[in-house]
Order: C-alpha cells, then sequence, then structure tokens
C-alpha cells in the first residue's frame, strides 16, 4: 500500500521535474529559434500555452474514471482515424521538412499523437474483453495487429517511420504482456524488422541516415546532426558550460530545441544532470510499472502499462539517437522538447497513470470496507445468539 501511494507521488514530481527542466532549457535554446517568429521567446510562451492545455487535460484525465475509454475505444480509434486521413487532404495538411505529420484546424497539432493513444486503449481494450483470447492466434495476434496496422498504415506514408515503428513495438509488447504466445511474436517482430530495414533502404533519405549512423566519417553531411551533438555532449564535460553558455544551439545543432535538445542538456549542465535525466525516466518507469500492476481490472493494468512503453520507448530512443547510439530519426524527448501535440498527450498519459492508481486505491478501500462490515455482522449474530 505505501509502494503504491509512493509511487504516485513520485511519478508527478518527475514529470513535474522534467517539464521545469524542459522550459529552463527551452528559454536557453529559443533565443536562437528562427527569425521568422519574430520574438526571441516566441517558442518558449507557445509551450507554456501548450502546457496550461497539457495540464488541464491531465487533470480532467485523472478525475474522469479510465473505464470511459473502454466504453468508447472506437470514438477514439475512428477518429484517429478521421485525423490521420487528414494529413493527406490538400489545404488541411501542414508540410514541415518534407514531411506531412501535421494537421492545420484552426490550431497545427499531430494526429499521430492522438494515435498513440488510441492504439494503447484498443489493443488493452480487446485483451481486456476475455483473457482466453490471449492464446488464440486469430483473437490474440492477428486481431489486435490488423487494428493497430491501420493506425501505422496511415502514420507510415506521412512519412513518419519512428511514430510508426513505436506503436507498433507498444502493440507487440502489449501483446506479450497480455500472453499472446511467443511463437506468434518472435517470427513476426524479426520480419518486422527486416521490413523496416528494407523499407528504409528504399527510401534515400533512410538510408543516408542509416549509412551515415554506421560510417558518419563517409557521409558527413547526413551525419552532420549526430556529430554536432556529439560535440555538444563532449564539451559539457561533467560540469558543463552554465546555463546559457552553450554554443551549439548557435545555429550549429540544427533542431537544438526539440529533437536534440538533449545534447544542449549535457553542453550547458553538464554529466551529472544528463545522468539525472536519464534515471529521472527510469524512475517514471518504475513507478507508472508499479500503479499498472495495482490496477483494479485487466483493462487498467494493460492501458497503464501501454502509456508507460510508449512514453518510455521515445525517451529512450531520443536518448539513444543523440548519443548515436541509434540511427536519426525525428522523435522529441518527453516533457522536455519543444512540441504541444506531444506534450498534451504526455500530460494526458499521466493523468490517466494518476485515475488508474485511484480506481485501485478505491477499490482496496472497498475490499477493507468489505472485511470489516463482515467482522461487525458476525460479531452482530454472537452478540443476538448471546
Amino acid at each position: 500500500m505505501n509502494a503504491h501511494r509512493t509511487s504516485v507521488y513520485l511519478l508527478v514530481v518527475t514529470v513535474i521535474g522534467l517539464i521545469v527542466l524542459g522550459l529552463v532549457m527551452l528559454s536557453s535554446t529559443s533565443a536562437y529559434a528562427p527569425e521568422s517568429h519574430g520574438s526571441a521567446m516566441f517558442l518558449l510562451k507557445r509551450q507554456v500555452v501548450w502546457l496550461g492545455i497539457g495540464m488541464v487535460v491531465c487533470a480532467m484525465a485523472a478525475a474522469l474514471d479510465y473505464h470511459h475509454l473502454q466504453k468508447t475505444w472506437w470514438i477514439w480509434f475512428l477518429l484517429s482515424v478521421f485525423l490521420l486521413a487528414l494529413c493527406f487532404v490538400p489545404h488541411i495538411c501542414h508540410r514541415i521538412n518534407g514531411s506531412r505529420r501535421w494537421i492545420n484546424i484552426g490550431v497545427t497539432f499531430q494526429p499521430s499523437e492522438f494515435a498513440k493513444l488510441a492504439a494503447v486503449v484498443t489493443v488493452a481494450w480487446w485483451f481486456a474483453r476475455d483473457e482466453a483470447y490471449s492464446r488464440q492466434f486469430l483473437r490474440g495476434f492477428v486481431a489486435p495487429l490488423v487494428a493497430s496496422g491501420v493506425l501505422m498504415g496511415l502514420i507510415a506514408p506521412e512519412v513518419d517511420m519512428g511514430t510508426t515503428a513505436l506503436i507498433g513495438t507498444t502493440t507487440f509488447l502489449l501483446m506479450f504482456i497480455a500472453g499472446t504466445r511467443l511463437v506468434y511474436l518472435v517470427p513476426t517482430v524479426a520480419s518486422g524488422f527486416v521490413a523496416l530495414i528494407f523499407v528504409a533502404l528504399k527510401m534515400p533519405q533512410r538510408f543516408g541516415r542509416m549509412m551515415a549512423f554506421m560510417y558518419p566519417e563517409k557521409y558527413p553531411t547526413e551525419a552532420y546532426q549526430t556529430v554536432q551533438g556529439l560535440i555538444a555532449l563532449g564539451s559539457g564535460g561533467v560540469e558543463g558550460l552554465g546555463l546559457g553558455n552553450g554554443r551549439q544551439k548557435m545555429m550549429y545543432l540544427p533542431f537544438a530545441h526539440t529533437d536534440f535538445i538533449f545534447p544542449v542538456v549535457g553542453e550547458e549542465l553538464g554529466l551529472r544532470i544528463t545522468l539525472v535525466v536519464v534515471f529521472t525516466y527510469i524512475v517514471f518507469i518504475l513507478c507508472g510499472a508499479i500503479i499498472a500492476m495495482r490496477a483494479r481490472d485487466r483493462f487498467g493494468m494493460l492501458l497503464g502499462f501501454g502509456i508507460v512503453v510508449i512514453i518510455a520507448l521515445q525517451a529512450a530512443v531520443n536518448i539513444g539517437v543523440t548519443t548515436a547510439l541509434l540511427p536519426n530519426k525525428g522523435l522529441p524527448l518527453p516533457f522536455i522538447s519543444y512540441g504541444g501535440s506531444n506534450l498534451v498527450f504526455c500530460l494526458l498519459g499521466v493523468g490517466i497513470l494518476i485515475n488508474i492508481y485511484r480506481q485501485g486505491l478505491n477499490e482496496q478501500d472497498d475490499q477493507k470496507n468489505s472485511v470489516v462490515m463482515r467482522a461487525r455482522t458476525r460479531n452482530a449474530r454472537r452478540v443476538v445468539r448471546l
């Protein structure tokens, strides 16, 4: 019980810490954002607005029973399909750097962030219907894979291979947690990995990134961003150059305020703080896992694990890319990188985790009250007999 309660407090503290660090680093890097915004603090102000929206969404998710997601899963799924389809509609889709991941319907956002939640909710709902489905080929393997495949099939052509792989990996991990047989999962994961490499080889930009990852000295143009990120981390050393004193953000490191904000943290605040950031994400994972394991039902357990997995994988990929451990892929660092859609999604996930905790706590209280009532009833019967 104490571990359960402590886990939600630590979860909230870690999230607040990451958000504060993100705002501090954004204030440092946004001063060198493109001049087209007209103000050095434009990105920071906009992130604060998204943070306010995210906090409201988080509070609502924490207050409303997460079982509403279970009942309305199909709405989330169909709405995700509709929003993802808008990415291919002229005058609505918003292209950035050759990708059509954004839509503009009065406000610009990424539908793929919405699709992450839809995928997790759909898979959790399916396996919560009947635990026996997990061991069956059609119901425990093909059906959830097809559902997630619809979303991935719309995200991949945007082009957003990172989010596609993220949803696919989360789906497989949820299927594993739900009890799907490994004889179905392992060959599919292996073939999917091969297919991902094949597709990357057929796309010049992705092929260049893979070659730059393996041979950075032979592909200096493609490896430029990664090399600049390593220079930033190396320049910071253990102590760091001091907040605001980083040099790579001065138009040397592309996307220093979004995908590559982690190297700027290392350059200005040093190795110690970067290790603290990594440790903070580990604490977030452990606390989220404890909350998911203490959920009052199977749907809550799978939903909680899905949210933890999809945020944790995103953080792992971002840190792996910026430290040259993985090929370059544009995924933001949760709670820290600039980006309203991702920040709102992550805070929504935190709100759902808090609600799963609250529902699990209520169930424990109900069980305690039930035990007390049964004890009082037995004592009353004894008094009557006497």
